[in-house]
């Protein structure tokens, strides 16, 4: 374990008070995050491009398990966010979270690029905890660049945010095209490749990181207790494993298990609140408010990689603006170029609504992000207008589609990021990131259950049925969406109570 130790060294060449007292809009160890993060994302969003194709196609899964399966393995990946926030607060901290994340995720893909048939569920569970361990904390590791009311903090976010989409994009579209040209264990096996620089450059800018993110027992216990402690915690990833496998195999438990952990989670913040001030809990009820309506916005969202890439794969031409074009990278890239084209002028838009004092609080922002999940939805139904006798339809329609929903996301997903430390006392920062990505987790797992009922039972279904329950579906996401928004809106005067100063 010398590697992971060595995690806890140069910590003297920055302070926590020369990292954030930066000049200029962003901290250079920003950047060092964002380009770690960036290819951890690269894994990530390729793996969840080509899944659901991968079990229909190769392991001969019928759509609508497909589809409940890329649910609870996405729910799991969410759900050990949670589970990776809290082990980062209580005992290894962020550092060591991230890189012992980061060689589980290598190991899961290195596994899938041997025997992705054979393996698959082993695979996908290392895949599953890594990330849990992985993806909070170097979120958390943003925030804690800047100081308490630090203006400079949503722009941190927001180019942290746009790492996020270009590794999104980039293994959207290479994962798939390779997976779908030469083999799909070479499409796991790029992702495999994508982790190793992402951690590498991690390892790399430890020197940079000054003491930000190391063990918070460091303090409190001598190093050979800390080592022990750690050991417990690696151990204990690697014994949840075959649990996990369980999970993920076989959906009914799934369903289980998420009943109890989500009520769970909330539980525990809701103990943990007594800890606080009246002022900081009305801020904690926010924040979970928030996680709420998360939780119905990603069930929407994230048909993506469900229901939305069977959708591309078997009823979408092959032609976008008369060029030929692959529907399923289209549904894998286009969202994520979307944002990094359009981010900086919704930015921008806020700043100038801002100078005139017209600028939406955050919560407001939330709800029209909800009616832009609407409309795209609609226009996701309406493909059905555009088909052919066989059940084809139009991709410069599906494309359009995502061009909407970017702007709902947009509203909501950069500041969410950054609302939760915000919103939480710094003790509370990797739990809440965890509640975040926990909330994640469910709207994961209700996707994958909105999406199996819009799959037809029938296995010999033509494509015009598919094409008729899919839209049907669709249509009825958007009126769903249109009303979560509706309330949002109408709530707004109380949540911003709640959440005082912060805006």
């Amino acid at each position: 374990m010398t590697t992971q130790q060595d995690l806890d060294s140069n910590v003297n060449e920055y302070t926590i008070e020369s990292i954030q007292n930066f000049h200029g809009k962003y901290p250079k160890q920003l950047w060092y995050l964002f380009f770690s993060e960036m290819w951890e994302r690269f894994c990530f969003y390729g793996m969840r491009g080509f899944l659901t194709v991968f079990m229909v196609e190769r392991l001969l899964f019928e759509e609508a398990s497909a589809n409940l399966k890329y649910g609870a393995i996405q729910a799991f990946i969410y759900t050990m966010a949670f589970i990776g926030g809290l082990f980062a607060d209580k005992i290894l901290g962020f550092r060591k979270s991230i890189f012992w994340g980061g060689l589980l995720m290598i190991t899961g893909s290195l596994i899938l690029f041997i025997a992705p048939e054979k393996l698959f569920f082993i695979g996908i569970s290392f895949s599953i905890v890594g990330t849990g361990f992985f993806k909070p904390n170097i979120s958390t590791m943003v925030g804690a660049l800047y100081k308490e009311g630090d203006v400079r903090r949503d722009a941190g976010f927001s180019l942290f945010y746009s790492g996020i989409n270009m590794g999104a994009l980039l293994g959207g579209v290479i994962c798939f095209r390779i997976g779908d040209q030469f083999g799909w264990n070479y499409a796991f096996l790029s992702s495999a490749i994508a982790m190793m620089i992402g951690l590498s450059i991690f390892y790399f800018a430890k020197k940079h990181l000054g003491p930000l993110g190391l063990s918070p027992l460091r303090e409190r216990f001598k190093s050979e207790k800390i080592k022990m402690k750690d050991l417990m915690v690696y151990a204990g990833s690697l014994l949840i494993i075959p649990f996990i496998l369980l999970l993920v195999s076989n959906t009914d438990y799934t369903d289980m298990l998420m009943y109890i952990v989500g009520p769970a989670a909330f539980v525990y913040v809701i103990y943990e609140m007594k800890e606080y001030a009246l002022a900081e809990r009305k801020k904690l009820f926010a924040a979970l408010l928030f996680c709420i309506f998360s939780i119905l916005f990603w069930a929407f969202f994230e048909q993506s990689g469900g229901s939305l890439s069977l959708f591309a794969r078997y009823n979408i031409k092959h032609e976008l603006l008369g060029v030929n074009a692959n529907p399923n990278e289209i549904n894998n890239s286009a969202n994520t170029l979307f944002v990094i084209i359009f981010a900086w002028i919704v930015g921008l838009i806020w700043v100038q609504l801002n100078k005139r004092k017209l600028e939406p609080n955050t919560v407001i922002k939330f709800g029209i992000g909800f009616l832009f999940l609407a409309g795209a939805f609609f226009v996701f139904y309406s493909t059905k207008f555009f088909a052919d006798a066989d059940g084809m339809t139009s991709l410069n329609v599906f494309t359009l589609a995502y061009f909407v929903i970017t702007f709902g996301e947009l509203c909501l997903s950069p500041i969410g990021l950054s609302l939760m430390t915000k919103l939480s006392p710094k003790p509370m920062w990797g739990v809440m990131m965890g509640i975040w990505f926990l909330a994640s987790a469910y709207g994961q797992y209700v996707a994958g259950i909105l999406g199996a009922g819009m799959a037809s039972p029938n296995k010999e279904a033509s494509l015009m049925e598919k094409l008729n329950l899919y839209t049907s579906g669709y249509q009825q996401l958007g009126w769903y969406a249109l009303i979560c928004g509706a309330v949002l809106i109408i709530i707004s005067p109380l949540v911003k109570k709640l959440m005082q100063e912060v805006k």
